[in-house]
Order: structure tokens, then sequence, then C-alpha cells
């Protein structure tokens, strides 16, 4: 018995597209079924240490919903790097502002910290309305 561990060859890899309403959605569980379609867990070829993933688009992202008072509790951190330049902002200022980074940075945070991480989360495309320039890709609606 020769019990050898299987790695999907880059030539091997089919990368499908898939598109997503976030209507209704709850921020999460949402970020969780897209982070993991973006690293190919739902495929039986999955490998840790490659990208295998396929790609997502995200329709309606300023659509979305979330649980409790986190429209005005959760709150996003950032810093410019230069003194004073540290900044705060709810979520709900967030989703009127940008309504595509409070998916892309749910969905980020799920995936590798990492290059392949980054590579991973190039394959997300994020938009508010719902109409997208990807109908030449053919994707389908993801389960």
């Amino acid at each position: 018995m020769s019990a050898k561990t299987y790695t999907p060859r880059e030539s091997e890899i089919e990368r499908r597209w898939y598109v997503v309403d976030a209507t209704d959605e709850t921020l999460g569980r949402l970020a969780t079924r897209i982070a993991r379609v973006l690293e190919g867990k739902n495929k039986p070829g999955y490998a840790p240490h490659m990208d295998t993933g396929d790609h997502v688009i995200v329709l309606n992202a300023g659509k979305i919903t979330v649980t409790s008072d986190k429209l005005t509790s959760k709150i996003y951190f950032r810093h410019s790097g230069y003194p004073q330049g540290f900044k705060e902002e709810t979520l709900g200022h967030l989703l009127a502002r940008r309504p595509e980074e409070p998916i892309r940075r749910a969905v980020k945070g799920m995936l590798p910290h990492n290059r392949l991480g980054a590579q991973m989360l190039r394959k997300l495309k994020v938009y508010a309305g719902s109409d997208h320039p990807h109908q030449a890709q053919k994707p389908e609606p993801l389960a």
C-alpha cells in the first residue's frame, strides 16, 4: 500500500465564476460562504498551500443586514501613519460611504493572512448595484 499525498497541478485547477445577491443577507454568514469558495474548500481537490478557489461576484452590497445594533456599535479602525492619523468609523457610516467595503473587509479577515490570501482576495468582485461587467464569464448563482 502506498499512501501518497495528492497535490493538484496548476493546469488541473478549473476556476469557475459565481454570483451572489447580498440583498437581506447577514454580513458574517455571507462572508463565510464567500471565503470558503475563494479558498477552494468547496472542491475535492483543495490544497491549503495553493490557490484552488473560484471567482465570486457580489451584487447589491449596500443592502446587507446585520444583527443587533452593529450598525452603530461595530467600529472600523485605520491609521494613516502620521501623528493624530487615527480614524474610526461605524459600520453604518462605512455602508453609506462605500457599500462594498464591509463585505470586502469581512471576507479578507477570513482568508489566510499572507500572499496567498491576497491572491484569493483579488478574485472577489463586489458591486453596490445589481449590474456587473463580468457577463462574458457566465457566472452561476452560488448555492
